[in-house]
């Protein structure tokens, strides 16, 4: 079977998070190296646009969650958990992160993107502009750059798109480069 049927028996043919039967799609939950089942979830637009867009959300939409986090399906939990913390404002969803629990490694996930750790203490990759790069960006060599442990060298210019962020500092991001899964430093980058 295709994942997209996969996710649709799961789900019983509606949005993981808010039960909408229109629109639905697979969202995978960064950061993940494969799009499988225990990497995704089955999604409408509105939840997906909500997600990949802080601009949009309406706190309202996100009632939803109430049930959701309640999901068999690590990656439903790890959303409704990530979604939990982008409302923190609205006052209501702190109760339901009281309630909820994530083993380490799950709790790991959730927070990989940055979801509820301190604004203060959230490490910020910039571009050689000092421009604000987040996962899945696309960004462009400003220079020619020796690729440690090959004879390969990334020529400037180079694209590379959906970046990751090393979670742990602030210089480095990774991406693929002809097919090779590379480490980049922010400085010889410049965000498209």
């Amino acid at each position: 079977m295709n994942l997209e049927k996969d996710l649709q028996i799961r789900s019983q043919h509606s949005c993981e998070l808010c039960k909408a039967t229109e629109t639905l799609t697979i969202y995978t939950v960064q950061p993940s190296k494969n799009i499988n089942l225990t990497d995704s979830i089955y999604a409408c637009q509105t939840c997906i646009s909500q997600i990949e867009d802080s601009n949009l959300i309406n706190s309202n939409h996100w009632r939803c969650l109430n049930d959701s986090m309640w999901s068999e399906f690590l990656p439903v939990q790890v959303m409704a958990w990530r979604m939990l913390n982008r409302l923190l404002s609205a006052g209501w969803s702190q109760d339901l992160l009281d309630m909820m629990y994530l083993d380490d490694d799950s709790l790991a996930w959730a927070k990989a993107l940055g979801d509820g750790v301190d604004e203060a203490a959230k490490l910020i990759h910039r571009d050689v502009n000092g421009v604000v790069l987040e996962a899945g960006d696309s960004v462009v060599l400003i220079k020619d750059l020796k690729v440690k442990g090959t004879s390969m060298v990334a020529k400037q210019g180079t694209a590379v798109r959906r970046i990751a962020l090393d979670h742990e500092n602030e210089t480095y991001i990774e991406g693929k480069i002809d097919g090779k899964h590379i480490v980049l430093i922010t400085q010889y980058v410049k965000k498209l």
